[in-house]
This record gives structure tokens, C-alpha cells and sequence, in this order.
């Protein structure tokens, strides 16, 4: 603790990000990224030319990347924003849209653990609803309209992976329409059972979708997250990041999420192999006794019953396999293992034969 610091900076608890171990033949399914590379057309796309153009910024505004937003979810390049990660949109919204309005944010006691950061980073008090025995979140319970300052919550939730129906959504959006709602749909693309609240953009002016292309597109590496909404609640996060950074995205990272946009063929069959994996996957872990939580996220929430997690968890180190382990209430007895690759989830099952012995 050094006596320059401002005031606020003594009682914050920043977030925890999974662990990035460097550590040679380690199978890593701790972090959520995606086994499989970015498109090849990535590649081509970042030559030399590009990278000789970093002697220039880029554009503030990351006209390009937008509109091939625009264009993919059939919305206006006003109704999108980019940022510099999910987590860096998270950010701003939470500044722009929830902060100094003396009431609570509500969102899972068991979600995203970057919420309750970032409230306390904007001083902004976090209300945690429960979620119910089954780890669903209830909808219903969140029907307070302007008694708070916005509702957000991950769909898929995470770490839970359990996703809710559009018709839920639509009805917290009715039931809270003088509300900012934000969908936090880091995961959706590997929903078989939900859909993206995007296609209620235009009927809804309450309504925030914030994605990624870290997961689904492989590009966790490149920084690129973005918002979509009508108009006026895009504007607000605008004028906070023009305050803050005005060159969010740089020119290689833009590039690159154009190019996995528009290679809608590699993404959809990635998409599909990582479903067909957790599909296996959860079929295997439900044969050595573990409790499975039905997932639509391109991970798993899964129980051992015949060890306590964390040994598990240790155990599976030991082999070089890493998962994430969480020692907080109500998900203590839980691991949330990352879909690999096909080989990478056989030597996870073969690993915990042996230790489940």
C-alpha cells in the first residue's frame, strides 16, 4: 500500500482473471478460449502491409469493423459500439448507464464475477438476486422497473453455463422498461436452447447486448468486444469512451474481427465441433458420477460425487490439466472445465479414471 494512492484504490478487491500458467505440454481448459485457431483468413488478412501501416492510428470510430456488425445483425452502424474487449464495454456501460443514480444494480448472486468489481469501482450498490436450487435465473424476481438503476446478467450465465429463453427476456424488458437491461452474451453462440437478444434491439430502447469475439471467434488475443442497442443508449457509452480513450481498437485487432465476421463458414463449423465436444464431454463426466449442469456455453459446470472438487481439481494439476475451480458458496462442490479439443477432452476423462479410482 503506498500513502500515493487515491483514497478509493485501499478498499478495492480487483477481479481475478483465470490463471495463464506457462507451462509446456499443459491442457488448458480453465479459461473459456476456444481450442480452435482464428480463421485462416485471419492470417492472410494481417500482413505486411498492415503492420507497416501502425506508424498510423487507427480509427476512433472503427467505421469499418461497425458496419460489418451492422450488416451481420441488421442494424444501423449507429446502433453499434466497439471496445476494447467485453470487459473494457462492461466498463463504460457501467459508467454510462448505471452509475450516479443512488439506487441498486441487480444481477446473479452466482454470474460474472467483474460485476461486483466494477459496482465498486463506480460506487454503485450491487444487488445479488439468487438464483434458484436448479442455478436458473428467475425473471420474475427482477420486476422492480426504476426502483434500480439496471439489471445485467450473463446469458449463457457463467460460470453456471445455463442460458434462458428469449420469451423471459422479452418479458424482463416489458416488465422494466423504465430500466436499462443489459445481456451479457459472451457465450451465445454456443446456445442450442437460446437465442440472442439482439433481434429485440429495435422494439426495445431498454434494451444493451454486449458480445465478444473472444470466444466463438478466437480471437481472445485480439482485445474486441462490442455493444449493440438503439441509438441513444450507444451515444452514452460514446461520449465515455471519447473522455477516457479515444483509440480503443487498433488496426490489427479491427482487421482481424472483420475478417472472422466474414468467414461465416469457419465459424459455424467451430461452433458445431466445440457442441459436439461438450455434448461428449458431459455424457462422459455423467458416467463417472458427476452432477452436470446443462450447458449452452462452450464450457462446463460439473460435480464430483465421490470427491471433493478442489482434490479433484489438484489431482487433475498433477496430470497438467487445469480447470477452474471456485471455493465460494453454493458452486464449492463445482469445476468448470473449458471444451478443448477432441484429444484434449479424451485425456481429461482418461486423467480422471485414474484419479476417481
Amino acid at each position: 500500500m503506498s500513502k500515493f494512492w487515491s483514497s478509493f484504490v485501499q478498499d478495492l478487491e480487483p477481479y481475478v482473471p483465470g490463471e495463464q500458467p506457462k507451462v509446456q505440454d499443459l491442457i488448458k481448459l480453465n479459461t473459456n478460449e476456444n481450442p480452435y485457431p482464428p480463421s485462416p483468413k485471419v492470417k492472410e488478412a494481417l500482413n505486411g502491409e498492415q503492420i507497416d501501416l501502425l506508424r498510423l492510428y487507427p480509427d476512433p470510430n472503427s467505421t469499418a469493423l461497425k458496419q460489418t456488425l451492422a450488416d451481420y445483425h441488421g442494424l444501423d452502424q449507429n446502433q453499434v459500439f466497439i471496445g476494447n474487449g467485453s470487459d473494457d464495454v462492461l466498463a463504460l456501460t457501467f459508467m454510462a448507464l448505471f452509475s450516479q443514480k443512488n439506487k441498486p444494480l441487480l444481477f446473479p448472486d452466482i454470474s460474472y464475477s467483474f460485476y461486483p468489481v466494477y459496482a465498486k469501482l463506480f460506487n454503485i450498490e450491487p444487488r445479488k438476486m439468487p438464483l434458484n436450487d436448479q442455478f436458473e435465473i428467475e425473471v420474475d424476481k427482477y420486476d422492480l422497473n426504476d426502483q434500480c438503476s439496471g439489471i445485467i446478467f450473463p446469458n449463457p450465465n457463467a460460470p453456471t453455463s445455463i442460458g434462458i429463453t428469449l420469451d423471459k427476456i422479452e418479458a424482463l424488458l416489458k416488465a422494466n422498461s423504465e430500466t436499462v437491461v443489459v445481456v451479457d452474451e459472451a457465450y451465445i453462440d454456443f446456445a442450442d436452447n437460446c437465442e440472442s437478444a439482439c433481434k429485440l434491439i429495435n422494439q426495445y430502447p431498454n434494451l444493451l447486448v454486449i458480445q465478444t469475439l473472444s470466444k466463438s471467434r478466437s480471437l481472445a488475443g485480439s482485445r474486441v468486444g462490442f455493444a449493440l442497442a438503439q441509438a441513444e443508449l450507444i451515444e452514452g457509452l460514446v461520449r465515455v469512451k471519447d473522455s477516457f480513450n479515444s483509440y480503443p481498437l487498433d488496426r490489427l485487432a479491427e482487421l482481424a474481427a472483420i475478417t472472422a465476421f466474414e468467414d461465416k463458414e469457419y465459424f459455424q463449423q467451430g461452433v458445431q465441433a466445440i457442441i459436439e465436444s461438450r455434448n461428449w464431454t458431459t455424457e462422459q463426466l455423467q458416467q463417472l458420477g458427476f452432477e452436470v449442469l446443462p450447458s449452452q456455453a462452450n464450457f462446463v459446470m460439473a460435480k464430483p460425487t465421490s470427491k471433493p472438487a478442489e482434490e479433484v481439481f489438484t489431482s487433475l494439476r498433477e496430470k497438467k490439466i487445469i480447470v477452474r475451480y471456485f471455493n465460494k458458496p453454493r458452486i464449492g462442490d463445482y469445476l468448470r472445465i473449458t471444451i478443448g479439443t477432441p484429444e484434449e477432452m479424451q485425456a481429461l476423462i482418461s486423467a480422471l479414471k485414474d484419479i476417481l479410482v
